[in-house]
């Protein structure tokens, strides 16, 4: 096996991009394999030849409509097959696919559908009520494409869930909506345009939450997407091509589950299980009955695995791939998922990735059969890493912290209509190239393994010390008794900030002072005595993202909203 050997700055190996769209590269890809399981929707498989028609019945059915080359049209859509068909019908005709989650709120949708100028947007009867009032509030027409559960499903679990579920959801759609049965039948005879690749044009706009304000639309390209997918099939360094299964349940608005979980799967020829929603209870009944070979997926999902009653005593040798990404992985999980894997006959150890939607998601990866603590990894080919003093374009010497800044092919377009942002983030260094500069603090060691330490606008300072809150959350998560953590820094007049945590201890465990000094001993001779809690806060659960990951904000705003309020009550009280 290969032995990696990779100097700082560097990047390790070169790959070939073809000059094609995401379309072309499926197609491809199909014409190799026609007969190969593209994907399956609860046991109805597709296979690559019935995709490529699907995919241009709907690409005809978008030109109808007028669409073509720079066309927004918004996919507010779970992991189904319209979602697919969708996307990859967009990226036929030449328009722009806008991702956003269906679970968006109503001002949420509003707000996408206004910043990204989205004339179209397809959609599950599901949603339809709360879509319809979110785009009567755009400052523009939209017109919404309507699918149905039931269209999708196989023929008799389409049939009970029209009767039960799909009741709901009878409701026509207004004036000049579309029910998506009525909208394939459009423009069957119209021609499809040549596909053409452009190198910088946007396909694909996915949001950064960021660290403040409203999301930003990251615009990615063709090549963004198609040089993720041969670079992660070159590192993963297990095999990845028919006859491979991906079990996808990443959501497509996400980089990771579009990127990864859906586009770089497909356009190898593997098979994916596409699964709508998440719950541990489904997710790990699929991996006992579908036996993929890949699943990807943020921590939250992995730990969750460690206690399902369904994988008990099951033989997981099937796996050859668990990749984690979204959030970090705490050093604790990791090895409680790797004795886990073991345990359960799977030849693998668990690998993190790191990367931003920025560039799409992953840009590094841990070695298959390597590991260094608390590393995030080794750059994919032709990417390059480097870590400078904040503020500036000035390197650093290996193990010294500081911004994480990288370059490549996988590199955003830019941000949507944010040219001041854009020059913030992609930024042109003395040598001339454009870097991604991340907003995280890391550092290299001298043989370029990367670790992640703490986003920078996430750093809290209290009597002037830095104290990051992924060590002290990481720190905590390892005492007994605690299932999982969130530390945030909370307004103080005196401190500047003061470092609150909140703790959600495991079935069985107290939550009362006894707990709280267990959990004090146990992080004083982790952590400097500035960065320790002034106060610990139980709660039940905690706060969670769409993706899944833990809000701190909403906590960081519960909390500073109290001491602006107790601020201001004190003058009172004298």
């Amino acid at each position: 096996m290969e032995k990696y050997e990779y100097k700082k700055g560097e990047p390790r190996r070169h790959l070939e991009y073809p000059e094609k769209t995401m379309f072309e590269m499926l197609r491809n890809i199909a014409e190799q394999y026609p007969d190969a399981p593209a994907y399956e929707f609860y046991g109805k498989k597709t296979n690559y030849c019935e995709l490529i028609g699907k995919i241009e019945t709907t690409a005809r059915a978008f030109r109808s409509l007028g669409l073509g080359k720079d066309s927004i049209v918004t996919i507010c859509l779970p992991n189904i097959p319209v979602a697919i068909d969708s996307f990859y019908a967009l990226n036929r005709i030449g328009a722009v696919a806008n991702m956003i989650h269906p679970l968006s709120a109503k001002d949420e949708i509003t707000y996408y559908m206004d910043y990204s100028r989205s004339t179209h947007l397809v959609t599950l009867d599901m949603f339809y009520e709360k879509v319809k009032e979110a785009v009567k509030n755009a400052d523009h027409p939209v017109k919404i494409i309507i699918a149905r559960m039931q269209d999708v499903l196989p023929v008799h679990l389409g049939f009970f869930y029209a009767l039960k579920e799909g009741r709901k959801y009878r409701k026509y759609p207004e004036k000049d909506d579309l029910l998506w049965k009525d909208f394939l039948k459009m423009g069957q005879d119209l021609p499809l345009p040549e596909c053409k690749f452009e190198k910088n044009y946007t396909s694909v706009i996915l949001y950064s939450g960021g660290t403040s304000g409203k999301p930003k639309g990251c615009c990615l390209s063709d090549l963004n997407f198609n040089a993720l997918a041969m670079q992660a099939k070159e590192f993963i360094q297990v095999y990845l091509g028919p006859g491979m299964t991906m079990l996808s349940c990443m959501p497509m608005f996400h980089g990771f589950g579009l990127g990864i979980n859906i586009h770089t799967a497909l356009v190898h020829g593997a098979f994916c299980i596409l699964m709508p929603s998440f719950n541990i209870k489904t997710y790990s009944e699929m991996l006992v009955k579908k036996k993929p070979n890949f699943i990807a997926g943020v921590p939250t999902i992995f730990e969750a695995l460690l206690h399902a009653p369904a994988l008990e005593g099951q033989d997981l040798s099937f796996l050859k791939g668990m990749f984690c990404g979204g959030d970090s992985l705490p050093l604790e999980v990791k090895n409680k998922v790797d004795a886990f894997l073991k345990e359960h006959n799977a030849q693998i150890q668990i690998r993190e990735g790191y990367g931003l939607t920025e560039c799409v998601t992953a840009s590094c990866l841990t070695p298959r059969d390597e590991y260094r603590p608390n590393s995030i990894g080794l750059p994919f080919a032709d990417t390059y890493y480097d870590v400078v003093k904040p503020g500036t374009d000035i390197s650093l010497k290996p193990g010294e912290e500081g911004e994480i800044v990288l370059k490549g092919p996988t590199v955003m377009v830019g941000y949507l209509d944010r040219p001041e942002e854009t020059a913030e983030t992609l930024r042109k260094r003395s040598d001339g190239d454009t870097w991604l500069y991340t907003g995280d603090l890391g550092y290299m060691d001298e043989d370029g393994y990367i670790y992640f330490v703490q986003r920078m606008k996430r750093m809290i300072i209290t009597n002037g010390y830095n104290v990051y809150p992924g060590i002290l959350e990481n720190a905590i998560d390892s005492c007994e008794g605690v299932d999982y953590s969130c530390v945030i820094g909370v307004k103080d007049t005196r401190r500047g900030q003061r470092v609150k945590a909140f703790v959600v201890v495991k079935d069985g465990y107290p939550r009362d002072d006894a707990m709280k000094k267990k959990i004090m001993d146990h992080i004083s001779t982790k952590v400097a005595a500035y960065a320790l809690p002034k106060e610990i806060e139980y709660r039940d659960e905690l706060p969670k993202t769409l993706v899944g990951k833990i809000a701190y904000r909403i906590l960081e705003e519960e909390e500073n909203k109290k001491a602006e309020t107790q601020a201001q009550e004190t003058p009172k009280k004298k």
